[in-house]
Order: structure tokens, then sequence, then C-alpha cells
């Protein structure tokens, strides 16, 4: 409150002195030379494709297992998403499915790390390098995670989300970092109606700048984001230490090579527990324990999509819109309030509540 306050003092409320220190301060955290602030994660994810030259007639492949947003700034760019089915136990891109939709067409990869675990980046940027494919990373949950040992930000540009639901918000607000100068450049001048130079306009571009206000909020969210994550594990951990060993319940799997940040800790519910997903669902509110489904319909399923004539079958995604659900893991969440989580869904299973 006090930064803000400083700000609306200062007079200087928009792309000023503390947007240009966010970024530093973020890119510098996050393994990357360049950052680019802007008004949303959306918008950083629309930016990042304009930037690397993606529009009309071209296709990006990605994920139907995600925010919508995802596949919507492919389609603002006026590109295509082709979408990939995901791996059954993490929920990000199968990299083993990738390569089958690319195309003559294809001018990048689009993976997410969804709830804030990294996805085989290797296998990704592999896959990219021998088709000459941008990757751009979805990592509007994952900040502060890391793949064999390095920050996402270091592996190609990346974009993130400053939501309040994130693991560090802005209010709304969002960061395109890389470390292409070009593509850097490129960005800036989108970003802000496509000025090179003020009233220079040598492309066309956006009102996708952010303000001050929410910059100082960022400096200060980013400051504790390294506590706030190792909470966040912390309370991962002593969730699956309690609900390891439910048949049908099945905690997230995390891969030995990533550093998973946990913006959601998302188990499957499946047919060997002894009630439905949204039966348990409704059970734990009714305990003052709430919940979530990201996603209950996957995207290439959604009606808009429906409507641009998608009709894939991805089977994978389909499970895990039916499966998943997102139990507490917030770092406010206390070792009673992560007790009482664990002894209701222990309680209902003994009790065969159903």
């Amino acid at each position: 409150m006090e930064a803000v306050a400083a700000v609306l003092k200062s007079g200087k409320l928009a792309q000023g002195g503390e947007v240009e220190e966010f970024e530093g301060a973020f890119a510098q955290a996050v393994g990357a030379r360049y950052g680019i602030a802007v008004s949303s994660g959306t918008a950083a994810l629309h930016l990042a494709l304009l930037a690397h030259g993606i529009g009309a007639g071209d296709e990006v492949v990605t994920t139907p297992f995600s925010f919508a947003a995802t596949a919507n700034s492919v389609v603002f760019a006026g590109a295509r998403p082709v979408f990939a089915d995901i791996e059954e136990d993490t929920f990000n891109i199968a990299s083993s499915d990738v390569a089958g939709r690319i195309t003559s067409r294809t001018r990048a990869i689009m993976p997410v790390h969804l709830y804030g675990q990294p996805c085989e980046m290797k296998e990704v940027t592999r896959t990219a390098d021998k088709h000459g494919l941008a990757v751009i990373q979805d990592a509007c949950q994952a900040h502060g995670a890391e793949y064999e040992g390095q920050a996402l930000g270091s592996l190609s540009t990346a974009c993130f989300s400053f939501y309040p639901t994130k693991n560090m918000c802005t209010g709304e607000g969002g960061m395109m970092t890389t470390n292409d100068g070009d593509v850097a450049r490129r960005a800036r001048m989108i970003r802000n109606h496509g000025q090179n130079g003020r009233y220079l306009h040598e492309i066309l571009g956006f009102n996708y700048r952010m303000t001050d206000i929410a910059a100082a909020m960022g400096r200060c969210q980013l400051a504790r984001l390294d506590e706030r994550n190792r909470r966040r594990m912390e309370n991962a951990g002593e969730l699956t230490a309690g609900l390891s060993g439910i048949p049908g319940l099945v905690p997230p799997v995390v891969r030995p090579n990533v550093k998973h940040v946990f913006h959601q800790y998302t188990v499957r519910v499946t047919d060997g527990f002894p009630m439905s997903r949204d039966r348990l669902r409704e059970q734990l509110g009714d305990a003052g324990i709430a919940t979530e489904v990201y996603y209950p319909l996957p995207i290439h399923l959604q009606p808009l999509y429906r409507g641009l004539g998608y009709s894939d079958s991805l089977p994978n995604a389909e499970k895990a819109a039916r499966e998943v659900l997102s139990l507490p893991v917030h770092p406010s969440l206390t070792s009673g309030e992560l007790g009482h989580i664990v002894g209701t869904v222990v309680v209902l299973v003994d009790g065969g509540v159903c």
C-alpha cells in the first residue's frame, strides 16, 4: 500500500520508472535478458506471438488443457491453434504428440507449464529446433519454476500473468520475457501503439502498457515470491503425504527434473474412488473447503472452437477434464487447515459417504 501510495503521490502513473524497474527485476529473477511488462497475461501471449512475426496463415501447436487465453491469443494474432494431447500424469503437453501436429504452416510451439509444473522443455526445444520453430512458453502459472535447474525465462520467450490468483499479482498485469534483443524491441513497440520514439509509429501496435501502480505492487510481490513458493511447495508435500494411498485418488505427479511451484494442487479423482469428482467437491464444500476444477471443458470442445471447425478427439485432455480437482495450497494455509483438508477426505472415504 505504501508503494502504491508513493506512485499516486508522484503523479507518474503509466509506463514510467516503476515499470522499468519491475521489468528489470523480474527478468533477472526468471533468468531472462529482457522483460516487457504489459496489462495482462493474455496481452503477454498475444504480444509474444506478434513479436515473433506470427500471423495470418500460420499455425501454432499448443495444448487443449489450459485456460482459453492460451489458444485465444493465437487466434488474436490471426493464426490457427493446433492442439496436441497432454500427458496423463502431469497434464502438460505431450511432447511425443507435438511432432505429428507440425505442418508446413507451423511457426511456433506454445507449451503451457500447467499448475506451476514445467513441461518437458528439452523435448519441445528439440522438436522446435528440428523444424525451425519458435518456442513461446505460457508460464502464466509458473513464476519461479525451473526445468533441470534453469529458470523458465532463460529457456526461450516466456509469458507470465499477474492476475490475483497467481503466485504473485499486480491486480491485473503480465510480463513477456526473452533473450532476443530484436524480439524485445519489436514487443516494446507493439505494446505502445507501434511507436519507436514519441509519436513515431513504425508498425501497428496496441495499448498493452502496464501502469506504475501495478508495477509497484509487482516489485513488492516479487520480493516475496521465493518465500511464498516455498510455502506452497511445503503445503503440497503435506497434502501429498496425507492423501497418498487413498484408492482412486491420485495426488500430483512431480517430475524429478523440475521445480514445481504449485500454483494449483490438482488431484485426479478416478473411477476407483468411492464417489464422483463432483460429489467429492460438494462434500468438501460442505466442510468449508473451497475447491475448483481447472478445467472442466478442454479448449477444443469449447463452443467457440467447435464453431471454428475443431473436431479432434484428444482423449487424455478429455479424461483429465472429467477427473481433476484442485485443493487449497496457497501460502496462507495453516498446518491445522491442511490437516482438515486431509482429514475430511479420509473421513469421507472411510465413512463411505456417497
